[in-house]
């Protein structure tokens, strides 16, 4: 039988050596000096015994400081020592009694494991994420959320042992500490999981289906318009901040366009033609996933001439703080409007909401506003006819709004509505 001083002190040759311990355990030094753990065994079928060789591991010397935890890793890397080596041999004889081949036995293991952690809630959510046709940026907040508030506590079980009391523990949690909004998003999203996971047979009911009523209801909250006044003070805040030149501008586009915050945040500098005043928005950037040019209004386009200089030579308008090539989140917006004590009063969507409400008091057609916000025609025959862009008169309308935003931004006095009639 070996020793641990036989083992550690057995130097390579030029051909491999076999240092037997008994029962079909042996330790093979190669020529290049690593020193393996093999296990040789026979295997009956019918009238026939095949022999094979079943490798264990390699061989380590272990240090007496070496803790428990250390210990588990390196055996989980395939490395024993000499009593390890048997115990794992005694395991293999076990097998082999049963007329198991110890090499396809951890083959089978290894696959297992390997579907196992095929099948967890993380790993399908995943999955699912990187198969939604949405944005980068989506998908990445996305992939945040259920990094902070569902992989905690459900990442790690398999998606076919995850049952509806689970699934309401996690809602309600997240509804306490997140508010109803996100519950009502985490759930909308793990039904969505489990189409995934019960299309490709990994799971064969929806847990969040019997609980879907679980909890309140999430009434959607929609920001009111801001009246004159009140839009006029919001502007001079803004003016007045001497920090945040991307955030700050940011803002005051969204105002002068009306476009969504992440359209705006995303803007990039091949979008833009200033000569002619028009950015022209792919199709694959806009929520109804059709390309859409907005008009530029002076104020605009001599915003954008000053930023050119400084973000000009990289992709996007409005930079992230930190990753220059990379376009600020919308996130940075609302943070900001915290900063000036505007959090809770108004978020960049109520800049559209303010703008239709003021634009049609002012007597623009409605099919130049809602062209401009990119809102679906919902008479369905109408739509089908309806295709004009109304470019020339939504830069003149655009052109008036920047106008008298700048009005209601210098005179506090300002609070009626320019005459109504306008082309």
């Amino acid at each position: 039988m070996l020793t641990d001083t036989t083992c550690r002190n057995a130097k390579p040759s030029t051909k491999p050596l076999k240092l037997p311990d008994g029962k079909g355990l042996y330790l093979e030094v190669k020529p290049n000096g690593s020193k393996v753990w093999r296990y040789r065994f026979e295997l009956v079928a019918g009238e026939e015994r095949r022999e094979s060789v079943f490798t264990i591991g390699e061989y380590k010397a272990v240090p007496a400081s070496e803790t428990s935890e250390l210990a588990q890793e390196r055996r989980a890397a395939g490395m024993f020592t000499l009593a390890e080596a048997r115990v794992e041999r005694e395991k293999a004889r076990g097998l082999v009694r049963q007329g198991i081949n110890p090499s396809h036995a951890r083959d089978l293991e290894r696959i297992q494991k390997a579907q196992s952690a095929a099948v967890t809630l993380e790993a399908v959510s995943r999955e699912w994420i990187q198969l939604r046709p949405w944005e980068d940026a989506t998908k990445a907040r996305r992939l945040r959320l259920f990094e902070r508030v569902v992989f905690p506590e459900l990442g790690k079980l398999p998606v076919a042992n995850i049952t509806p009391p689970h699934v309401l523990a996690l809602l309600k949690h997240v509804a306490e500490d997140c508010g109803p909004t996100v519950a009502a998003e985490v759930k909308r999203s793990l039904s969505g999981v489990y189409e995934l996971a019960i299309s490709t047979l990994r799971a064969e009911n929806d847990p969040t289906y019997p609980v879907r009523n679980a909890l309140p209801k999430n009434k959607t909250q929609h920001k009111r318009p801001l009246d004159p006044q009140e839009l006029g003070q919001l502007l001079r805040d803004i003016d007045a901040n001497e920090t945040g030149l991307f955030t700050c501008n940011a803002l005051r586009m969204i105002w002068w366009t009306l476009g969504r915050a992440n359209e705006v945040c995303g803007m990039r500098w091949d979008e833009l033609d200033l000569d002619a005043g028009v950015w022209t928005v792919p199709a694959d950037r806009m929520k109804k996933r059709k390309v859409h040019r907005s008009p530029l209004p002076m104020q605009a386009v001599e915003m954008l001439k000053k930023l050119k200089p400084i973000s000009g030579h990289r992709p996007y308008v409005f930079t992230h703080r930190d990753e220059r090539d990379t376009h600020m989140s919308d996130a940075a917006m609302r943070q900001f409007l915290k900063s000036i004590g505007w959090a809770g009063k108004f978020s960049p969507h109520a800049a559209r909401t303010t703008g239709a409400t003021l634009l049609n008091g002012m007597g623009y057609a409605a099919d130049h506003i809602e062209r401009q916000l990119t809102h679906i025609e919902l008479n369905k025959v109408r739509a089908t006819y309806n295709h004009a862009d109304y470019l020339p008169e939504r830069s003149k309308m655009m052109q008036r709004w920047a106008d008298y935003l700048d009005l209601l931004t210098i005179d506090t006095k300002v609070v009626m509505l320019p005459l109504k009639g306008v082309a």
